[in-house]
């Protein structure tokens, strides 16, 4: 039986338990859940999709602590960007590339200790999610993303094994110096960014753009895809840094792809409390609609990735332009007391999925199903738990 009462599930949700149980309709199989040794407040709110249904995000992966490498794999194969030597798991952490400090942060960095000739690659780190993912709420809580000269990192999504055909989404991404976080899309070469659409941020012009399109092909214009830089000097290197870090959200779901950024002190209280409300937040910096691109066509399968790049092609290509930046970039990277900051310094990360009130069995636990994004590929699960008791620890995002 498929219920399509929303607000009645509202109600239901607010009404305290009888004998510490919630009690399913008569029909129905089930399990008890026990209630809270004490009471928390249930916060989740619900938002409305544009054909009127209501949906709540819920917590679904937390990669954080002392497991947040469990469930990743780092990258050992040739830097795509031919800057850098990626290091398989068991060197980085007897070399000092990952770690995880007592207090759970995690750090990842390029190698600041080994003088290198000049055209050497230095070592790196790269990892990715083991799990695919085909929509969900993503957030980062983070004190530092690598910056400096010649420094390239990036916080991103990207569909497997065909790129661009299966998409990337770049939420962290910048070089050198850069005070503004950029944001970019690359996709086959069918897909468009509406350059109408409201963002804090600039869209950026490119070859073959028009005033209501931007390309977002990823083979064309020497692979930029179609980007935001954010308005905020807050949103990247030494200024994100020393305003404590913040957090990167990244919403994809049928209705738009969209970015924001907070630093510390601006991260919304329903974010903070485990409860996201994104209808609530401000503007996005960066917004991808579905008006000129077909989401089931252009983004699928994604691994979540972190990378530090050196030089390559959009560091290394900038470089001699860049204001503060002595030599050439290949010198650069020679000394290593020049990667002091090429850190990334993490609290956590997590992806919530979205739970529309209408199209799931109120009383089950849903298995292996294919993405309502992408109803085709169910070779990719999102299982979904149905929570009735909601609560969350709010001293971190």
């Amino acid at each position: 039986m498929i219920y399509d009462l929303p607000l009645a599930l509202l109600a239901l949700l607010a009404l305290p338990a009888v004998h510490g149980f919630l009690l399913p309709p008569n029909d129905y199989e089930w399990t008890p859940v026990p209630r809270e040794s004490h009471p928390r407040k249930r916060e989740n709110k619900a938002e409305t999709n544009p054909n009127g249904s209501e949906y709540v995000w819920v917590l679904e992966d937390t990669y954080a602590g002392q497991h947040f490498f469990d469930n990743m794999t780092f990258w050992t194969a040739p830097d795509p960007t031919k800057s850098v030597s990626y290091k398989d798991a068991d060197f980085a952490f007897k070399n000092g590339l990952a770690w995880i400090e007592p207090d759970g942060r995690v750090r990842m960095k390029t190698d600041n200790t080994t003088w290198l000739a000049e055209g050497a690659f230095r070592n790196s780190v790269r990892i990715q999610s083991n799990k695919l993912y085909n929509g969900g709420l993503f957030v980062l809580d983070l004190n530092r993303a690598p910056w400096g000269c010649a420094i390239w990192p990036a916080w991103w999504t990207v569909g497997t094994p065909t790129w661009p055909a299966q998409g990337e989404i770049d939420i962290i991404e910048g070089v050198h110096d850069q005070e503004h976080n950029q944001v970019a899309f690359h996709t086959s070469p069918d897909c468009f960014m509406d350059k109408n659409v409201t963002v804090n941020g600039n869209i950026l012009t490119h070859p073959g753009d028009t005033d209501q399109k931007a390309v977002c092909d990823g083979n064309a214009n020497q692979n930029s895809g179609c980007a935001t830089t954010q308005w905020s000097k807050a949103s990247y290197g030494s200024t994100f840094e020393a305003s404590g870090g913040g957090a990167f959200v990244m919403k994809w779901d049928e209705n738009s792809i969209d970015v924001w950024s907070f630093y510390r002190q601006a991260i919304p209280q329903d974010l903070r409390d485990g409860h996201p409300t994104p209808s609530n937040w401000d503007i996005p910096v960066a917004r991808l609609t579905p008006k000129y691109c077909d989401f089931s066509k252009s983004f699928w399968n994604h691994t979540i990735v972190f990378d530090i790049t050196l030089c390559g092609d959009w560091a290394g290509n900038s470089y001699a332009t860049t204001p503060g930046c002595p030599g050439t970039c290949a010198q650069r990277v020679m000394d290593p007391s020049n990667f002091i900051n090429s850190t990334w310094d993490i609290n956590s990360m997590k992806v919530y999925q979205k739970i529309t009130f209408n199209t799931f069995n109120l009383w089950s636990k849903w298995g292996p199903t294919s993405s309502p994004l992408n109803p085709y590929k169910p070779e990719v699960a999102n299982s979904h738990t149905i929570l009735l008791f909601i609560s969350h620890d709010s001293s971190s995002i």
